[in-house]
């Protein structure tokens, strides 16, 4: 008797939030289709399980668009949020609500396409990551300013964190279902996403891939105001142990030792040779504000980091987590056969 069972087939969940993509998510759901077909019919260990896309009370007709979608397609799931939150706990919900091994998170105007997706996943299979983030190859919005304040908030972002991941934060990312889920479990209003999947894991990588937003390049209009881009900042900085306040401690240190050493170089000019000294009162002041204020300045630091500590464990930073990666196995051989680099 033949032994008929089908090998095990990697589920992937992709996760849309919608805000005004009403001119989009048809071709988006026709672009999936398409990739999940192709999986079928390659016989690839990969299979799109299902496509959630969630309504962030969309400003358009995106709404009601995505109830007749999933009327027309099984695999699509539509979500309706009660009010606009944003576009991380849009992302959260959809988290939240899937079941793939692997979660994909993307926009919703084809600035990240589908065909992307093998690439990511390829690089997960063969280098056993449990994030994979798409970063562009090439300027996004054709705007010299808009490109350039993008990265320059990123680098920032990066120096006040100290978070060498940070210049690599995309939406367009391939997770490892049980992390993503997790780590979206932990969030709160003001949790950054991807900081608090860092906190679940240090196997991140990058693959280049051509994206263009094609709405800003056409309209001119972007998708983040300069107050969500505050609010991103903010959610950056809650979620993460600031590296100023690192430096504020040593350098207060620095200030205490410094004022110790001089005090004690000063005291023996007095001794030995008083007459070197010519200004009398000022050495003495200008130790004791160089002492005190390092003593504050290195209190206060240990203060505030002791208080990030606390507000990152109240936002559920774990102390450890597990990982199973055995089934990437399952795809090892599919994903040596994929291309490297995306169209």
């Amino acid at each position: 008797m033949s032994d008929t069972t089908q090998p095990r087939r990697l589920t992937l969940s992709v996760v849309v939030p919608v805000y005004c993509g009403s001119d989009y998510l048809e071709a988006l759901v026709q672009a999936l289709d398409t990739l999940r077909r192709e999986w079928n019919e390659q016989g690839a260990p990969f299979v799109l399980a299902e496509a959630i896309f969630v309504d962030d009370a969309a400003i358009d007709q995106s709404g009601p668009l995505i109830d007749r979608l999933a009327e027309a397609h099984p695999w699509i799931v539509a979500l309706h949020l009660s009010r606009n939150f944003g576009q991380h706990p849009a992302t959260i919900v959809g988290i939240l609500h899937s079941a793939g091994d692997w979660v994909v998170t993307m926009d919703e105007d084809l600035q990240h396409r589908p065909e992307i997706i093998p690439t990511l996943l390829r690089k997960a299979m063969l280098d056993h990551a449990d994030i994979v983030y798409a970063k562009p190859a090439s300027a996004v919005h054709q705007s010299m300013f808009r490109d350039w304040s993008s990265r320059g908030f990123k680098r920032l972002m990066q120096w006040l964190t100290d978070n060498p991941n940070l210049p690599s934060f995309n939406s367009f990312r391939l997770i490892r279902g049980p992390l993503a889920r997790a780590a979206a479990s932990v969030c709160s209003h003001d949790t950054y996403l991807d900081i608090t999947l860092g906190w679940f894991t240090q196997s991140i990588r990058l693959v280049r891939a051509t994206m263009k937003d094609e709405r800003f390049i056409r309209t001119k209009r972007s998708g983040y105001s300069l107050k969500s881009l505050f609010s991103h900042g903010w959610r950056m900085i809650f979620s993460s142990q600031i590296k100023l306040l690192r430096i504020g401690s040593v350098l207060g240190f620095l200030a205490m030792m410094v004022s110790i050493l001089a005090g004690i170089y000063f005291l023996v000019m007095r001794l030995y040779a008083p007459m070197s000294i010519q200004v009398q009162g000022w050495t003495s002041l200008i130790l004791a504000v160089a002492f005190f204020g390092g003593l504050s300045a290195f209190m206060l630091g240990i203060a505030l980091q002791y208080l990030s500590s606390m507000i990152l464990r109240v936002h559920g930073k774990p102390t450890f987590f597990t990982i199973d990666r055995s089934a990437d196995a399952i795809a090892a051989e599919w994903a040596k056969a994929q291309p490297e680099h995306p169209a």
